[in-house]
């Protein structure tokens, strides 16, 4: 990267402030921590940062993590400014989601760049049938949150997953508290705190499992690339309350076919990489 001129450093730079902004506004509206934008730009800048191939897709995962952390504390922060937040249901499930995220990374370290490509792609295809398909995100089952050890299941098993893939885990914890009655936006609000909550540990951890990698991009700390995490983030806090006010006052119904379309197609690109890699 030393020899590059500043018209290389355009692109990159241009496609990471695009992403923070993108992440931002979906993280506010959503609750979902802005990786399933965050993950794919990676995988376009990273080629442009130097490294080895064989290290995007951790790369990609751990700095989509560092990402969220900024993101759904912003995002969080203005949720609760308009008592949206449910602090209870993040306390009682943050033991489990750290204890599951821990898990998710250990396994990230010994799954290789295509596999975890695939993991991605697939969790966003599933992912997308939440947007997709309103009967999915209206069903409602329970008038009480799951305790015990359905709690610890659904919540250990998002923080695995949601680090494996280097997202925040809103969409599942949104769907698991309006299948139990809570409001969209109560759902939205405390799924930015479910995204902070994983993307701590998450970051932490892919840090420490890439430390002594070769072939890292430029820029890179272990699994995580910092000027992708300083470009993105600068840009995420500046749309995350745009999003949270769109989430509070705008009838999300297309916008969220929108955004599932959008997971569509990003799985099926993702799908495609694999086949280079």
């Amino acid at each position: 990267m030393a020899g590059l001129d500043s018209f290389s450093w355009a692109l990159p730079l241009f496609a990471m402030l695009a992403a923070g902004l993108l992440a931002g506004f979906t993280a506010g509206i959503f609750g979902v921590g802005g990786g399933f934008v965050v993950v794919p730009a990676l995988f376009i800048v990273l080629p442009l940062l130097g490294g080895d191939k064989s290290q995007y897709a951790h790369v990609a995962i751990g700095t989509s993590a560092a990402t969220i952390i900024i993101t759904s504390i912003r995002s969080l922060r203005s949720h609760a400014k308009r008592d949206a937040v449910e602090w209870e249901v993040l306390r009682t499930w943050a033991p489990w989601l750290i204890l599951g995220d821990c898990v998710g990374v250990a396994l990230a370290g010994h799954v290789d760049g295509k596999v975890l490509t695939l993991i991605f792609a697939g969790g966003v295809m599933l992912m997308s049938l939440n947007f997709l398909i309103p009967k999915i995100g209206n069903i409602v089952m329970y008038d009480t949150m799951p305790v015990g050890l359905p709690r610890a299941s659904i919540a250990g098993g998002l923080g695995a997953y949601s680090s494996l893939l280097g997202v925040g885990g809103g969409v599942v914890a949104i769907m698991v508290m309006t299948i139990c009655g809570r409001s969209i936006q109560k759902a939205i609000a405390t799924a930015s705190g479910v995204g902070t909550l994983i993307a701590i540990p998450s970051a932490i951890g892919f840090a420490i499992i890439g430390f002594h990698q070769s072939g890292l991009p430029w820029g890179s700390i272990g699994y995580i690339n910092l000027p992708a995490v300083v470009a993105i983030s600068s840009m995420s806090i500046l749309t995350a309350p745009l999003g949270v006010s769109a989430a509070h006052n705008l009838p999300t119904a297309m916008l969220k076919r929108v955004f599932g379309v959008y997971l569509v197609f990003i799985s099926l690109l993702m799908f495609k990489n694999t086949l280079k890699m």
